[in-house]
């Protein structure tokens, strides 16, 4: 019998996990986007608005932060494997 597999989230007392931006006031100002490499970072409501630069292994893909994603992690919305449909050939 194989273990089951228990998601666990992050304890409470801890908070959720973010990566402190320097360039967050000029991001804010300027509406220019943050690039960044940190797939596992929890996004934040003061987040709203801003636009990031998220790598996915390969290029970094751009995302702009709305309510409904505040709680998830950046990483969610850059996917990192490409949509992939088996094409019939013409050689048949």
């Amino acid at each position: 019998m194989l273990p089951s597999v228990v998601a666990r989230s992050r304890s409470a007392w801890k908070g959720p996990f973010f990566v402190a931006f320097p360039n967050l006031a000029e991001a804010l100002k300027n509406n220019t986007p943050i690039r960044t490499n940190a797939r596992s970072c929890t996004i934040l409501p003061n987040f709203v608005g801003l636009k990031f630069m998220v790598h996915n292994g390969k290029h970094h893909i751009p995302l702009t932060i709305t309510e409904e994603m505040v709680g998830h992690k950046l990483g969610e919305y850059a996917h990192t494997r490409a949509r992939f449909s088996y094409r019939l050939t013409k050689n048949k």
